[in-house]
């Protein structure tokens, strides 16, 4: 059998062929039309010298070299995986480079700290840090558009590496002079004849009314959404309603603004952050020196 060198692409037919059992669902996953599937495997065939699938009537089945050439095949398509995620760590230039989804309270009120310590160490480090909600952080992780991701829930995501990074806690910031401000600590219940400024823990009502489950009656009055710590904060120094705010955040702004905070005594307001990788085992270099160091500080949290 003569020597090839087989492109990429006959390889991903031939194994969307022989995992998917039929040609035209082999076509589906690789977004291509049935004739193009089957004309890479004749070709793949016409290479390699060797009858790699059986056509029937109920679809299609590798023959014994086949099964062994399927193997073989998957295992090289994995390794360029790997090696195409591995060069996701680094820029154009090889520069080492790392991308890190977090949920906008860890970007404020944890990761300068955090990372400013790292970034020092490692000059030619180059981090990508993108805002997204703990909700989406997960997903994102495991899409692979992210190498490291901090969200907070009260449990781990199933199916990736978690370990726990820091807390937080949320409180209610009200205008001076109104009805709550006097109150040290209530319960959100207490605040619900209040028109609220979104956004709220979870980042959508729906979200938030399926974390708070029944320790409130009914949804909070809702008056507009805004997604900006500090636009929150001045929209509630004019009067314009109520927030939840996470509390290192809001006495952050309180000494340039006029409110008041008040805690909040719901078990959710307390929030365990989450920091997460796809699989701890297969990490880059610099991904896990990231993820290490920011290990580190939550165990010194």
């Amino acid at each position: 059998m003569a020597k090839h060198v087989l492109e990429m692409s006959l390889l991903r037919a031939y194994v969307a062929a022989v995992e998917e059992k039929t040609l035209s669902r082999a076509a589906l996953r690789e977004d291509l039309v049935i004739s193009a599937v089957s004309k890479r495997i004749t070709e793949l065939e016409r290479q390699v010298g060797v009858s790699l699938l059986l056509r029937h009537g109920r679809g299609v089945a590798p023959t014994a070299a086949g099964a062994t050439f399927y193997q073989r095949a998957k295992a090289i398509l994995r390794s360029l995986s790997l090696a195409q995620d591995e060069l996701c760590s680094y820029s154009a230039d090889g520069t080492p480079k790392v991308r890190l989804a977090a949920n906008p309270s860890t970007t404020v009120q944890f990761f300068p700290r955090d990372i400013s310590q790292f970034l020092r160490a490692n000059a030619g480090f180059r981090l990508n840090l993108v805002e997204a909600s703990s909700v989406d952080v997960p997903r994102m992780i495991v899409d692979g558009e992210a190498d490291i991701g901090i969200y907070h829930a009260a449990a781990p995501t199933p199916g990736l590496h978690s370990r726990p990074y820091r807390k937080d806690k949320v409180c209610l910031v009200v205008p001076a002079g109104h009805p709550l401000a006097g109150r040290k600590a209530i319960r959100m219940e207490d605040a619900l004849d209040y028109e609220f400024l979104g956004y709220f823990p979870r980042h959508s009502l729906e979200g938030f009314l399926e974390l708070a489950g029944p320790s409130i009656s009914r949804p909070p009055l809702v008056r507009s959404e805004v997604s900006n710590y500090e636009a929150r904060c001045r929209m509630v120094a004019e009067g314009l309603g109520i927030a939840i705010i996470p509390a290192i955040i809001a006495r952050n702004y309180l000494a340039m603004m006029q409110f008041s905070i008040v805690d909040l005594l719901d078990d959710w307001a307390l929030r365990q952050m989450h920091i997460c990788v796809r699989d701890r085992h297969s990490l880059p270099a610099m991904v896990e020196q990231l993820f290490s160091h920011l290990l580190a500080c939550a165990t010194d949290a």
